[in-house]
């Protein structure tokens, strides 16, 4: 929901810096030392350079079966050094799908569907990445094919302006989101030489230049795209003397480069900065305090020094977090950001307030905190504790082969060496409070500070007038057996779910949200004994968690802890679900982040999910699931404590929880949890809602959400009775992932929108719900419902196109329905379905996770039955079951867009809806766009409404 810490911390908690007992090391090939004990990678890995420059890495991770292909290259925004050619390394991750002689685009997606891979890219400052997971069976082939690819790249002009009109659209779908057009406004007004000075997207000028740059586009890909600067890190259930005769076979042919870039380096900064942002529409004030801080080391003791400084000042631990968070109620979000980049960067706290009048005093807290950090030493002890959390933090994040992989990745891209973690563990274990408080003396200064803010209206004065460093002080110190699903395994990373048989579904009248705020008051509201800031300050050391989701009728508490630490974890952790601590000042701070989840992340910053939500909540208008899980304003404003305290008890008892342990499990574990939890109320548990049933429309009916945006959004779908547990599930389920496979350019809608037309960013379909769908691959596990819909969920568009874009996904769906799967693509699909669902519950927390679904809809394990059930369809099941439960003529239609009157008129002319290409297209499609562009959607004047954002999900 809000922009995330820089990749170390996220990965590694506060830099990663403590060593691991008896860990394998890596290795050259032919050799194979033993593990020095200071290492913290626990794989053997076998390195090579070929003759041609290419870094090999390959590493077995003793997971079975998947295997996972990082190409790491060494470019991103920092190698745009040309004026007026900014955002080309982040242009490059979209061309680069756009294949070769060889295998042009249709073959390469008929491969990848082939071997039911999941792929991606992403670019960053300083390089991009090609990632790819798949079984171990496909391994050759795969390299095959991205050697192909990254030697023989070929696209044309036509192409080429598809893709930067795609990169356009996606800057209009970030340009929705404040914090990434803080980071935007801050980097440009930081920099003044550097290519820091622009983010990966690129100046929106350089963006809207881009069609015409095609030929320093080929210029670009020969640059960069060289063995030279390029990595290949093979890793999962493989041989390492077997991948690198492949790696050489189909790799080594591929010539080295000469060219080398003079990035300009930025000369000492010299005074502080301040920039605003001016926010269009209702949004919570920012504030971003930064410093120019130093570029990523192994070696030098600055970087892991800043890393673990800004995790013990301004982490969830932090004394400033405990103020402004949990005491004052300033802020409602809060978290520190150090740039983990290859040239000296910027290391932020970024600050979310409540309030426009609290902007500066929180600016000043934070920087009074800084000029702590640099005038005195930290506790030696709250160091030590911070190590432990980034030792804890970092293993258990290494549950599967993709994230193991994908760690590596970004930290191989550095020197394009495997060793680089362990250094960066080693250099940090011998960080000590002198070397912090020596780092923050260098770099906390006042010509190094920058500091952003955004709003939507003015800004008090004292805002803009920043204060020296020199005039804050440094501060004061200051029954029955439970329900249980197990699945053990090898790792000492232990999951332990609580899922309770309750959600939004049981929300009272009048106060939806009662739900969501209830499982927030157990997670992040303390217990009776200990508050919520002494329960972080517990578990940090050994890097624990217990966290809420809420859905329609489930309720998960989710722990995670080492298994050497689970008593200690009980011991803090379960008193908040029995004996909670219901503090008057925690429920004010719950509520208002309840509040501005809605209001903030929802409603005013995310066009994509508010009307993903908006049409589930249309379509079950009147039913228990007719509102957002997070509730109404409303709902959430009328919630009393009391409100709470009852729900608790009404709803968390032992007869409504089912336990799931997952991971290396203590024999006694089970038994002392079932002991805990007596505390519990026994029961009963409370009835199921009833009466859930969608609305099936008559015709298409369109609400458009009014809002201040630069695109279009666009959900339509309809009500279906297709579950899990249903004998259709595994037959729509090929059809949906034929026409929409979510996040994935195989699929039918991405390429007839997004790759043929350009239009927008992505395009997906679905059977099952799957909130925050922008923000991740896989759905959470623990979103079992008792009643779906069918959505098509068109990523935005520019306005312009709204109508034309609503019209292609009615037609598509009407040909899917007409026409059903053909018999390859029925047998493609089912293939790729056969293997990714490996690759959908590869990690144990997705393991536990449907393995507590599967128990809830009655079926076995989810992996294995789909695998039963898709090997057992045939064409005519998978095309019955789409016209049995889809319809293009009764849809539920949600658009939010800025000009909602204008689209209306449109919608009831029926009006051609014309589309204009950047570039020369074939004629046939040119041909399908004006018989499209005429399709009669025979929308009626009493089916659409126009609704001003700041009445949705109001009551």
């Amino acid at each position: 929901m809000f922009r995330v810490a820089s990749l170390a911390a996220a990965l590694l908690g506060a830099a990663a810096l403590t060593a691991m007992a008896q860990k394998p090391p890596a290795r050259k090939s032919g050799s194979s030392p033993a593990p020095p004990s200071h290492d913290v990678l626990p794989f053997h890995a076998t390195e090579r350079t070929l003759p041609n420059g290419l870094k090999v890495i390959v590493v077995p991770t003793g997971f079975p079966n998947i295997v996972s292909l990082q190409i790491p290259v060494q470019t991103g925004s920092r190698n745009e050094v040309e004026p007026g050619k900014s955002g080309f390394a982040h242009l490059f991750e979209h061309v680069m799908f756009r294949g070769t002689k060889l295998y042009p685009p249709e073959k390469y997606q008929e491969i990848l569907t082939k071997v039911g891979a999941r792929q991606n890219a992403y670019t960053t400052n300083d390089f991009t990445n090609y990632h790819t997971t798949f079984s171990k069976e496909d391994l050759e082939l795969m390299l095959r094919v991205e050697a192909d690819r990254f030697e023989n790249l070929s696209y044309d002009p036509v192409a080429f302006k598809t893709e930067t009109r795609a990169v356009l659209g996606e800057y209009n779908k970030n340009s929705a989101n404040p914090p990434v057009k803080i980071e935007e406004v801050q980097h440009e007004h930081a920099f003044t030489t550097h290519t820091y000075r622009h983010t990966t997207m690129g100046f929106i000028k350089d963006i809207e230049d881009m069609p015409q740059q095609f030929d320093y586009s080929r210029e670009f890909f020969q640059r960069w795209y060289r063995p030279e600067y390029t990595t290949v890190i093979v890793a999962g259930d493989v041989e390492p003397d077997s991948v690198l005769r492949l790696v050489e076979k189909y790799w080594g042919g591929w010539k080295r480069g000469a060219y080398k870039a003079r990035i300009p380096q930025e000369p000492a900064p010299t005074k502080a900065v301040y920039a605003h942002v001016p926010w269009p529409s209702e949004t919570l004030p920012w504030v971003t305090v930064a410093f120019h801080g130093p570029a990523f080391s192994d070696r030098v003791k600055d970087y892991a020094a800043m890393e673990l400084l800004f995790d013990i000042y301004f982490g969830e631990t932090s004394e400033l977090h405990k103020k402004l968070v949990d005491r004052e109620q300033k802020v409602d979000a809060i978290f520190p950001d150090v740039d983990a980049t290859q040239d000296p960067g910027l290391d932020t706290v970024w600050a979310r307030v409540k309030k426009m009048e609290d902007l500066a005093s929180v600016r000043d807290d934070i920087l009074r905190t800084f000029v702590e950090a640099r005038d005195k030493p930290v506790d030696a002890q709250r160091l030590a504790d911070a190590k432990a959390n980034a030792r804890y933090s970092f293993l258990r994040r290494l549950d599967n082969t993709e994230t193991i992989a994908a760690t590596l990745a970004r930290f191989v891209r550095y020197e394009r060496s495997y060793d680089t973690l362990n250094r960066l563990f080693r250099i940090g274990d011998t960080v000590t409070p002198a070397d912090l408080q020596a780092a923050a003396k260098k770099y906390i200064s006042d010509a190094g500070l920058v500091v952003t803010t955004l709003s939507h209206g003015d800004l008090p004065a004292a805002v803009s007038q920043l204060p020296a460093l020199a005039s804050f002080a440094p501060r004061a110190g200051a029954g029955a057996p439970l329900s249980t699903v197990l699945r053990k395994s090898a790792l000492p990373q232990l999951n332990v779910k609580l899922l309770f048989t309750t959600g939004s579904a049981y929300d009272p009248k009048g106060k939806e949200g009662l739900a969501a705020l209830s499982a927030e008051m157990i997670a992040e509201a303390g217990s009776k004994e200990r508050p919520i800031d002494e329960i972080r300050k517990t578990l940090y050391p050994v890097a624990g968690s217990f966290r809420a989701q809420v859905d329609k009728e489930m309720t998960t508490f989710t722990g995670s802890i080492h298994r050497d630490n689970w008593q200690r974890f009980f011991d803090v952790v379960l008193p908040q679900l029995t004996e909670p601590g219901f503090r008057d000042e925690d429920f004010q701070r719950v509520k208002d982040q309840l509040l501005n989840e809605l209001k903030e992340d929802l409603r005013s910053s995310n066009e994509e999910e508010l009307a993903k939500e908006r049409l589930q909540t249309n379509i079950f208008s009147g039913t228990p699931y007719g509102h957002p899980v997070v509730g109404t304003v409303a709902g959430i404003e009328s919630i009393t404590l009391d409100d709470v305290k009852k729900f608790v008890q009404a709803n968390y008892t032992r007869a409504n929880l089912t336990v799931g342990l997952a991971g290396d499990v203590p024999d006694a574990l089970s038994s002392d949890l079932s002991e805990r939890l007596t505390k519990l109320a026994e029961g009963p548990a409370p009835p199921a809602p009833a009466g859930i049933a969608g609305h099936a429309s008559d015709g298409i009916h369109v609400e458009i959400i009014q809002k201040e945006t630069r695109a279009a959004a666009i959900s339509l779908g309809q009500p279906i009775d297709v579950l899990r547990s249903s004998p259709d599930f595994a037959a729509l389920w090929v059809a949906r992932t034929w026409l929409g496979e979510h996040r994935s350019s195989v699929s039918h809608l991405y390429q007839r929108i997004r790759e043929l037309r350009g239009m927008n960013y992505g395009d997906y379909a679905y059977i099952e719900a799957f909130p925050r769908g922008m923000f991740q691959f896989f759905p959470d596990p623990n979103i079992a419902r008792r009643a779906q819909i069918f959505e098509i969920w068109i990523r935005p568009v520019v306005p312009v196109n709204a109508h034309m874009a609503l019209r292609i996904a009615v037609s598509e769906l009407q040909k899917l329905i007409d026409n059903g799967l053909s018999q390859e693509d029925f047998e493609r699909t089912r293939g790729y379905l056969m293997k990714n669902v490996y690759v959908m519950t590869a990690t144990q927390n997705q393991q536990i996770g449907y393995a507590l679904d599967s128990k809830w809809y009655g079926i076995g394990d989810f992996a294995t039955s789909m695998r039963e059930k898709l090997g057992a369809l045939t064409l005519a099941d998978v095309n019955g079951a789409v016209r049995k439960h889809l319809s293009a003529k009764n849809l539920s239609v949600v658009i939010v867009t800025k000009d909602a009157e204008g689209l209306k008129q449109k919608l009831l002319s029926d009006e051609f809806s014309p589309i204009q290409y950047d570039a020369e297209k074939p004629k046939e499609l040119l041909d399908e766009d004006k018989v499209i562009g005429a399709l009669k959607l025979q929308i009626r004047p009493e089916n659409l409404k126009i609704t001003p954002v700041s009445e949705v999900f109001a009551r």
